[in-house]
């Protein structure tokens, strides 16, 4: 059972999975960040790899991702941070996935790419603009062989009979986008809340967070009526721009999020 599948099977709701894009809001806060998330309650770290063209993302993590690249974040980089942090006792059952873009990943090397990062510690990948197509007939075996779980995302728009494949084709946990846009916007939870209904009832395999729109207590729990937890990733990171400590805004942040109603 993978890291991933561990989390899940300890804590089957409330699950809360913190999006921050590395290198920002300076190159070398990927550890103090990390230590940060988990020691407030986080039980799922996504680093973001920044990406001069981030298509599903919104103007937070578009700028957060322009900013990481100006400060010399690169996927070797990253790597190089990443080094060692398993080795600490806040880190070492923290679950970890990397989240970006293919062009930088394939100008990387697919494999080398998979292999560094399982060396380094992470658990799972999320790369959205990874046809399916590709992923079942090249890719999948690859991060197979390295041991990492794969997530997909579906949305509203996404039919059934492709929401049974991507589940069939992830491993970890599914990602349920709450409507089809960029992350960070406004969203209308009571629709959220059907579609998260219709996720529920068709008995997936793997567990479902859900992201984009996911800011506060309220939207937590909304979006966790019906599905394991939620991702939250633009509120999280206008909460750390400009903080004098990180550790200090990172726990003002979750811990009202995480309080039980």
């Amino acid at each position: 059972m993978s890291r991933i599948k561990q989390i899940f099977s300890l804590k089957k709701q409330r699950v809360l999975n913190v999006y921050f894009t590395a290198g920002y809001p300076a190159l070398n806060d990927t550890l103090p960040i990390m230590r940060s998330l988990a020691a407030s309650g986080a039980d799922l770290i996504e680093i973001g790899m920044p990406y001069s063209d981030p298509l599903a993302d919104g103007p937070v993590i578009q700028d957060s991702s322009s900013k990481a690249l100006v400060n010399g974040m690169t996927i070797q980089t990253l790597f190089d941070q990443l080094k060692g942090f398993r080795s600490e006792p806040l880190l070492a059952n923290a679950g970890v996935v990397l989240m970006g873009y293919m062009n930088p990943v394939l100008q990387y090397g697919f494999e080398a790419f998979c292999a560094a990062a399982a060396d380094a510690g992470v658990d799972g990948l999320i790369l959205p603009d990874l046809p399916e197509y590709e992923f079942e007939n090249e890719y999948g075996a690859i991060v197979k062989k390295y041991g990492l779980d794969f997530i997909f995302l579906v949305t509203p728009e996404t039919t059934d009979t492709r929401v049974y494949q991507l589940d069939r084709l992830s491993s970890g946990f599914l990602y349920a986008v709450s409507s089809s846009a960029t992350t960070g916007g406004e969203k209308d939870f009571a629709a959220v809340e059907l579609y998260l209904q219709k996720l529920q009832q068709m008995k997936l395999n793997n567990p479902v967070l859900v992201g984009f729109g996911i800011k506060d207590q309220a939207t937590f729990h909304s979006a966790c009526k019906y599905s394991n937890g939620a991702i939250i990733g633009s509120a999280y990171i206008k909460a750390i721009t400009g903080a004098s400590d990180i550790a200090v805004a990172t726990k003002a942040f979750l811990e009202p999020i995480l309080q039980v109603k």
